[in-house]
């Protein structure tokens, strides 16, 4: 289940402590995601495609999401792809709902 965090609709708190390069994480917030632009798009177009990756529609994939979040959070992609997948899969339904709301 997705908690939607009232003040903070693209904040994504996680149920463990998430560990990565030596520093613990509890949450992650996303709300740089209002401030990407058309062109950080067609670059994440290029990113997915060049790690050999196909959808039908990219912005509903797990990957293609890692790297919005990782755009939108400025952390690296490597941070997103290395997250529980439940946590993952938070991450990609907050992303989807940006581009669908």
């Amino acid at each position: 289940m997705v908690v939607i965090n009232k003040k903070n609709k693209y904040h994504v708190t996680f149920r463990k402590p998430y560990e990565f390069e030596g520093k613990t994480y509890t949450e992650v917030d996303l709300s740089g995601i209002e401030k990407l632009t058309t062109n950080d798009l067609v670059e994440a177009d290029k990113i997915f495609a060049s790690e050999g990756n196909v959808a039908g529609m990219n912005e509903m994939s797990v990957g293609y999401a890692c790297i919005i979040a990782s755009k939108a959070s400025h952390k690296p992609l490597e941070f997103f792809q290395g997250l529980p997948a439940n946590e993952g899969i938070k991450v990609k339904n907050i992303v989807v709902s940006f581009f669908y709301e």
